[in-house]
């Protein structure tokens, strides 16, 4: 069942159309990985969603129901451009938010404390936001976002200002949020990320959706049919069934061939011409990984354009 449906969202400030007609839905309790360049349109969509801006044209359902203010309270949005009270002890300022999100008194300070726990960051409850480094106020700008619970969160760049461990402790605080069941939309440009969290990938370009799937899917559509052999004893030359893109020395008497085949032919097939001319260490598919589907498909569109 889909939590939020975004159905043919149309957005432009003057003569700049932000969002052309953009539909997608999520299912409940998965991370879906909204991508694009800069510029592509993903903030205004976020920010559609999360009621800031209207749009021109569409709907947006939330569990079934024509999306309005009553479902604020069950979002979380952590915005890349961040915005915490640079003046407010942190314990003030996660009360503070936890009540503007519906908790009670009791709840806040509770939720608040545990999550600093959670976090490592007991010993900032009574400090101001200005004295933190930008990597603990990060922290403290994540409990807001989902210490009420929400059934839907949206992070824009959650990673962004964290060294290594701290991120490390926020992707693992994600998975657990989506496996006791939110829903989270994550954008981001850190195509590691995507590949660690995501269930489903939506890209967006020149404010059209031009990629919709779950990640294995959209991993399958763009198989190449390309292979990287590690060999020795002998050289490997192309025929009419497949090319060498590229080779190199790896020591050790060994090579290393990027090889393009068939991507619906049997491998067995290739595998057995390449052991007819040479002494196979190694036979592995190069599986696109996001990074270069997100170049390939950005480039391609442009060029489209």
């Amino acid at each position: 069942m889909s939590l939020l449906k975004v159905e043919k969202i149309s957005k432009s400030y003057s003569e700049h159309q932000a969002l052309d007609e953009v539909s997608m839905e999520i299912p409940e309790g998965t991370i879906l990985g909204l991508l694009g360049p800069n510029g592509a349109g993903k903030t205004t969509l976020i920010r559609i969603i999360n009621q800031i801006i209207e749009a021109d044209i569409g709907s947006i359902y939330f569990k079934g129901t024509s999306l309005n203010a009553d479902h604020i309270r069950e979002i979380g949005y952590l915005p890349e451009e961040r915005g915490l009270y640079k003046k407010m002890k942190v314990g003030e300022q996660l009360v503070y938010l936890g009540r503007l999100r519906g908790l009670s008194l009791k709840e806040a300070l509770n939720r608040g404390r545990a999550w600093c726990d959670k976090l490592e960051i007991r010993n900032c409850w009574g400090k101001k936001i200005e004295d933190l480094s930008k990597g603990m106020a990060q922290k403290i700008q994540f409990i807001a976002t989902i210490m009420h619970e929400p059934k839907l969160i949206i992070l824009d760049e959650p990673f962004s200002g964290f060294d290594p461990v701290n991120a490390n402790l926020i992707k693992d605080e994600i998975l657990a949020l989506r496996n006791e069941g939110a829903t989270i939309i994550f954008s981001t440009h850190r195509m590691e990320s995507v590949e660690q969290l995501c269930d489903h990938i939506v890209m967006i370009n020149r404010s059209k959706k031009i990629l919709d799937g779950s990640k294995q899917e959209v991993r399958e559509q763009y198989r190449d049919g390309s292979f990287f052999v590690e060999y020795k004893a002998g050289d490997i030359a192309a025929d009419n069934d497949f090319k060498v893109l590229k080779t190199e020395e790896m020591g050790r008497g060994l090579k290393k061939s990027l090889i393009r085949y068939n991507p619906d032919a049997n491998p067995n097939n290739l595998l057995k011409k390449l052991i007819n001319q040479a002494e196979i260490h190694s036979f592995v598919e190069r599986v696109p990984g996001m990074n270069d589907i997100f170049i390939d498909l950005v480039k391609e569109n442009s060029r489209d354009q």
